[in-house]
């Protein structure tokens, strides 16, 4: 990173592979390839993938010497994606944002919310799916449609491609993803409290952002880093990961040169960044206190159909406004 004094790499560990039954697979495969929003609760991982119409749901192993049984997809969306690389990129929701929701009408148990990113306009759908009283999917689940929300967006970004969302202090925030075309990433702030209603569908009109905070993330080997996930932590504070991958908009692949997690602080300042060792593609975060140290799980998406996403896990130690010191 060519903006900040470069903290250590963290080395990410690999947990497991998202594997699956075949059978299950709308296109047969053994795995998932495309994982792209993370919720994780206990040792249950729930991910969507961006190639999908699914959610993935996984237990994570009990232990290092046991192997993790293959999850099972839930489907969102109905109908079917062609099998052909190329064609599913144009034809897919991109269902890139996968976040865990406090209660809601409707919802009185919580609820988890796939995004589209809105980076074409038949990305501008979400699935909202109920939650039941142990934070598994009861069953239910709504459509919404995000062109409303997303209409003011683009008039601050063109290429607009949102790619997390998370609760924190009262307020929804998404994440905007920049690019070599576009390198704003950007943090756009709503009140749940006005929100949430017209996500639950008893309120026609989405409400106005409160705010959109740019927060340039540094370059990787001249790339700028952009969002790809966040995560809420204790007292106010989150944290995100981000990727630089080389290429000039929110629809076409590119190598990734870099990969990073950072913290922002309560107040909105963007805090430490840590490199990961190895630049792998992380498209989902979720992150647990575990003593002084926040546990960090991450999902990749290796842009190839025929590589299975991946768990990674790395250690961050909590800083003093986080522990309460």
């Amino acid at each position: 990173m060519q903006t900040r004094k470069p903290l250590a790499a963290l080395v990410p560990q690999v947990i497991q592979q998202l594997l699956v039954d075949p059978a299950q697979h709308p296109r047969g495969q053994a795995h998932l390839s495309a994982a792209s929003g993370l919720v994780r609760r206990g040792r249950r991982v729930v991910v969507v993938a961006d190639d999908e119409l699914h959610l993935g749901l996984f237990e994570e192993a009990a232990d290092s010497d046991t192997a993790a049984a293959p999850g099972t997809l839930m489907r969102l969306l109905e109908g079917e994606l062609p099998a052909e690389k190329g064609q599913r990129k144009k034809a897919k929701p991109d269902l890139e944002t996968l976040a865990l929701l406090p209660p809601l009408p409707g919802c009185a148990a919580g609820a988890l919310l796939a995004l589209g990113s809105g980076s074409l306009p038949r990305r501008n759908t979400a699935v909202l799916v109920a939650l039941d009283v142990q934070g598994a999917p009861n069953g239910r689940m709504a459509r919404v449609d995000l062109t409303a929300l997303y209409a003011p967006l683009r008039k601050q970004f063109a290429d607009l491609n949102i790619e997390g969302a998370l609760v924190v202090s009262g307020e929804l925030l998404l994440l905007q993803r920049g690019n070599q075309g576009d390198p704003r990433s950007a943090c756009i702030r709503y009140d749940w409290n006005r929100i949430a209603p017209w996500l639950a569908g008893t309120q026609a009109v989405p409400p106005a952002a409160k705010s959109v905070q740019t927060m340039p993330l540094g370059l990787v080997d001249g790339v700028p880093l952009g969002f790809t996930d966040g995560v809420a932590l204790q007292g106010g504070a989150w944290m995100f990961c981000a990727v630089a991958e080389r290429t000039n908009d929110s629809v076409q692949d590119g190598a990734c040169v870099g990969s990073v997690i950072g913290i922002v602080e309560p107040d909105g300042t963007l805090g430490p960044i840590y490199p990961l060792q190895g630049a792998p593609k992380v498209e989902g975060i979720a992150a647990q206190a575990d003593g002084d140290d926040w546990l960090v799980t991450l999902v990749t998406d290796a842009d190839d159909p025929a590589v299975p996403s991946q768990v990674l896990r790395v250690r961050v130690a909590m800083g003093p406004a986080v522990r309460g010191a």
